[in-house]
């Protein structure tokens, strides 16, 4: 048993009995969770009783989590069976008790959970202590008297009985006779702004509500909502929630409010969050009426119950004869049969009335000792997030039984018996479910792995366990070219505390060699791109099977699915955003590509809405990093550019001669003339007048060119939704966040300078002080001062015919600011750092955005708040990383195995929260018919030779295709509409690359590519596929 602290899981208590919260590691679980979840997760006892791959898998995301105590508990010993699926295990455990050879590296994961272990028999005593159970391997009947305890027990214990039988895997939760739901789905309430209400006209009388068409409202009926800031119609502002009724995109009804004021205008509307009661039926009851089964996959709609018996019949085989079914065996295959069979009988309202499935039954049979990685990968993420929702409220939990299966993952070809014998291999209990012709597909396969972060390490210890790459003649190559950092360790679980600042690939490929010491791994720090094609060479690609992407952007995944559509290799894509998690499968001519249907882009606020115009939140965040960065970032790298070398500055600056030019140097002029700071005093005083400036001054001219009366050109109301009238703010010593904005400001404006920061710099009352000394010039608005409103302006820099006079006159006013400065000297750019809490970015980001957000009376952020939006924070946890990784792997069974039909193949989506899994098939790629031939963008065309272009264009003419364009990258080679390149008809086609697209074809290239647009006979554009010259 391991002894620790009172306050477990990733925080510590800070004397007044609230727990701290650790936001450099846990950041990201974080942005899921809130501070309240985490709290409740730090107080939380959970025992996990059986600790095969399943139960190890659970460990490890709770651990990650941070839950108070894991408590493990086990009474068998480590047999070479467990090697496949329980990373924590090795060789030199088996003989040991499982649950204690699971401690020690289990423990390095979150040195503040605090780890127990229980090695004798579980009896209902040892129950009281935890506010969760979970159970990977018992008894029917010793799982009715737990649960039948755990839910008399006050309060409640929740109750989890989870099982992996080979490619079957279920679920059952039993959270209590009566529990409360905080957060059903996790999502921010939704907000619209209201630009109408009116009464409707029929004659129920209801009350139409439109809002403004920047975002869908996505309301439901039913849902309740509440109003703010509603004018004219202010009964509404009362806080009471109202039902939602016929639903739109961008309006709603409420109840009739004729009665009320006549509405003029504004308004806010609120999504009212709702609690929800769940009323738990035991385990007892449950099994006899199991009531509706949750279901992922429709073509499978009546597998759950029968799923259901086979989970009754595996335990009373168990029961009767004290093992599993033999692997193929027959004689227990057909017991397990007539099992199921009768139970099915022996059920009245939830009887299978068509024939049982035996074929299905007997690879349950055959299967049900094994614990499969993948699929303990994946019920360890959704068994794991089910602790989180027992422990917190945070979340709708299963209701109540889940159950899944993968048969498609089986070879396609009849399995012979005999290749199912174990080998006495750690690899054995897959080998008892796949055969050791696939276990040596796995073995020898050749596995491109593109990233090392969260997704990466799951995969890499999936791989490990699975023995991929685990013979000399086949190799996993990662790669990633970031390094460690705090905030990966509450997920990315193969590095620890002294890896931070080391490389995410070696690191990671040194933690799965220690799982699988015959893993063949090769890690680099390259990002996949198009610069280190050198690296990722046509030699490396011909020799790859699979691709495994593990990335966090869009732009790596489509260079990725461009390599594997060039090479014809196959790809398994995935992804996460906090509870949320997709895959998908991608086959050379058999499915479509990855960039086949893509996302559409993310909304972009225009630009003067947020300079000028901000409505929410995120528009103030937006400016405030915009703002920083141009302060502390920009502006000095402009001011070192100029000192460096003044001459050459210049002459760059007059040859673009624009706007923005001009506003550059406008800005380092300032930064060195007005603002140039050589005391901490200095920078107080450019804080102070930074803030009178952005708060106060730029309000007092909005206002002034745009007064609450204003007009368009159209006649309405300048000030119309979703546009709020700002009001000037006036600095207070007085208020925290004044001069917590002042604070922030002049210690970062004194690190720029390289000024030395006093010891008072962070003493309120000093600040204060200093602060009441600065004189604060009157601010008087401007009449004619241009302020743009145009939402389709990409730029705030307005042009002007005298931008190159302007140029000059700065030009000049800078080399004066330049001889007073001291030799050599040189500004310090600072680049925002989001994850460090002590560099005071975050909080200068979140008071400029705060006190916008004041100016324009939107609601306000804490810090953490402001960093999740700000920084820009994927939000992430690593029970959905795993269950993503679990699905991806057994795609990639399929894959190794090959032959399987597109129906064979799934790609999904889960949302945990929910919880749902949706499960879909592939879609085939779409084919383009000309003439006799067909083809899809798998297909590329090959000539052999060192032919010239004319040549090139007779080959398409024999097909009936009339090339009118050839390019080469981004060049163009050739094309019909200039008469010019007509003399490159008769030019070699790579003599042509090499000349006009400076193509440099290295020596090992036999070819080269080339995209050309041809019409049919008809004059119809047709897309053919790339045409590949190997004139080598």
């Amino acid at each position: 048993m391991v002894v620790g602290a009172d306050v477990g899981g990733g925080g510590s208590s800070n004397g007044s009995g609230v727990v701290e919260i650790d936001e450099d590691l846990h950041s990201r679980q974080l942005a899921v969770y809130g501070r309240e979840t985490m709290r409740q997760l730090f107080a939380s006892n959970v025992l996990i009783s059986g600790l095969n791959g399943l139960g190890a898998e659970i460990a490890k995301n709770l651990a990650l989590a941070g839950v108070k105590s894991v408590t493990l508990h086990d009474i068998g010993n480590v047999e070479m069976w467990d090697l496949s699926s329980n990373f924590f295990l090795s060789e030199d455990d088996i003989g040991k008790n499982r649950a204690v050879a699971c401690v020690a590296k289990l423990q390095e994961l979150n040195n503040a959970v605090l780890i127990h272990t229980l090695t004798e028999e579980l009896t209902t005593e040892h129950l009281s202590k935890f506010q969760v159970v979970v159970f990977t391997d018992i008894s029917l009947d010793k799982a009715f008297e737990f649960d039948d305890y755990c839910r008399n027990h006050q309060p409640p214990i929740s109750f989890i009985k989870t099982e992996v039988r080979g490619l079957f895997g279920s679920v059952f939760c039993d959270f209590g006779p009566e529990f409360t739901v905080l957060d059903v789905d996790g999502e921010d309430p939704r907000t619209g702004i209201i630009a109408s209400i009116t009464i409707s006209t029929d004659s129920d009388n209801h009350t139409i509500v439109s809002c403004v068409d920047d975002e869908r409202l996505d309301f439901q009926d039913g849902d309740l909502v509440v109003f703010s800031e509603v004018q004219g119609m202010t009964e509404l502002n009362d806080g009471k929630p109202r039902t939602v009724m016929c639903a739109g995109p961008f309006s709603f009804c409420i109840e009739d409010t004729s009665n009320f004021g006549t509405y003029t205008k504004g308004g806010i509307v609120t999504q009212v969050k709702e609690r929800k009661i769940l009323k738990f039926k035991s385990l007892r009851d449950s099994i006899r009426e199991p009531g509706d089964f949750p279901l992922s996959d429709f073509s499978k709609f009546t597998r759950p119950p029968l799923l259901h018996f086979a989970s009754i019949a595996l335990d009373k085989f168990r029961k009767e004869f004290g093992r599993f079914p033999g692997v193929a065996c027959g004689l227990d295959a057909q017991r397990f049969v007539e099992f199921t069979a009768s139970i099915n009988e022996a059920t009245i309202d939830y009887k299978i009335e068509d024939e049982l499935d035996e074929n299905l039954l007997r690879l349950f049979a055959s299967g049900s000792k094994a614990v499969l990685n993948p699929m303990a990968t994946m019920f360890g993420g959704i068994v794991g997030q089910e602790v989180v929702k027992a422990c917190s409220g945070k979340f709708h939990p299963l209701y109540q039984f889940f159950y899944f299966d993968s048969v498609e993952s089986l070879p396609t070809h009849q399995l012979d018996p005999k290749d199912l014998k174990p080998l006495s291999s750690r690899y054995d209990a897959q080998i008892s479910v796949f055969g050791s012709k696939l276990q040596k597909k796995l073995r020898d396969a050749n596995v491109f792995v593109v990233g090392s972060g969260a997704l990466g390490c799951e995969f890499l210890k999936n791989l490990a366990l699975m023995g991929v790459s685990c013979s000399r003649r086949g190799k996993i190559t990662i790669t990633d070219d970031d390094v460690i950092e705090k905030s990966n360790l509450s997920r990315q679980f193969l590095f620890r505390d002294w890896n931070i600042g080391q490389p995410k690939s070696t690191v990671a490929a040194t933690a799965a060699s220690a799982i699988n010491s015959c893993l063949h791994i090769d890690a680099l720090q390259n990002r996949a791109c198009l610069e280190t094609e050198h690296v990722f060479h046509d030699a490396f690609w011909e020799g790859l099977d699979v691709v495994i992407n593990a990335l966090d952007n869009v732009n790596a995944r489509m260079y990725m699915d461009m390599r594997c559509l060039y090479f014809q290799k196959p790809l398994l894509e995935s992804g996460t955003l906090g509870t949320k998690c997709n895959t998908q499968v991608v086959i050379p001519h058999l499915t479509e590509n990855y960039g086949a249907s893509r996302d559409p882009p993310e909304k972009q606020a225009p630009m003067c809405t947020v300079h000028s115009f901000p409505h929410n939140i995120d528009h103030c965040l937006t400016w405030a990093r915009s703002e920083f960065e141009g302060l502390l970032e920009k502006t000095p790298k402009e001011v070192n550019s100029f000192l460096s070398n003044p001459a050459q500055y210049a002459a760059v600056m007059k040859k673009a001669g624009d706007a923005q030019a001009r506003e550059l140097l406008d800005h380092v002029c300032e930064c060195l003339e007005k603002e140039c700071c050589e005391t901490f005093d200095d920078c107080i005083t450019w804080a102070r007048l930074k803030f009178e400036d952005y708060f106060s001054n730029r309000v007092k001219q909005l206002t002034f060119t745009f007064p609450e009366d204003a007009a368009t050109s159209m006649g309405a109301p300048f000030w119309s939704a979703p546009k709020r009238f700002p009001h000037p703010l006036e600095f207070s010593a007085a208020d925290s966040s004044h001069i917590h904005f002042i604070m922030s400001a002049s210690i970062l404006r004194a690190v720029s300078f390289g000024i030395s920061i006093p010891d008072w710099a962070k003493d309120t009352d000093n600040l204060a002080d200093a602060v009441s000394k600065v004189a604060v010039p009157e601010f008087k608005p401007k009449s004619g001062v241009k302020i743009e409103t145009d939402e389709k302006t990409k730029n705030m820099s307005s042009a002007s015919v005298d931008d190159a006079a302007f140029i000059e006159d700065l030009l000049t006013k800078l080399e004066a600011c330049a001889k007073k400065l001291p030799p050599r000297f040189q500004m310090k750019p600072i680049q925002f750092e989001k994850d460090d809490d002590t560099n005071l970015h975050m909080d200068l980001i979140a008071g400029l955005a705060n006190m916008r957000a004041r100016n324009y009376g939107i609601p306000e952020v804490d810090k953490l708040k402001a960093k999740f939006i700000a920084g820009r924070i994927i939000p992430a946890i690593a029970t959905s990383t795993a269950m993503a990784t679990g699905l991806v792997c057994l795609e990639l069974y399929k894959v190794l195995a090959r032959w399987h039909p597109i129906e064979d193949y799934h790609n999904t989506f889960a949302n945990l929260a929910l919880p749902m899994l949706t499960i879909s098939e592939p879609v085939p790629p779409t084919v383009i018919k000309h003439r006799d031939m067909r083809w899809t963008v798998w297909d590329r065309w090959s000539i052999k030779g060192d032919i010239t272009v004319a040549e090139l264009l007779k080959w398409l003419s024999d097909k009936g295709l009339s090339a009118y364009s050839v390019s080469c990258g981004t060049s163009l080679l050739y094309n019909t509409m200039f008469p010019r390149y007509k003399d490159r008809l008769s030019r070699k086609i790579a003599d042509v690359a090499k000349e006009v697209a400076k193509v440099d074809i290295p020596e090992y290239r036999k070819h080269l590519d080339v995209v050309v647009a041809c019409e049919d006979d008809n004059g119809n554009d047709v897309d053919i596929p790339l045409i590949s010259i190997y004139f080598r």
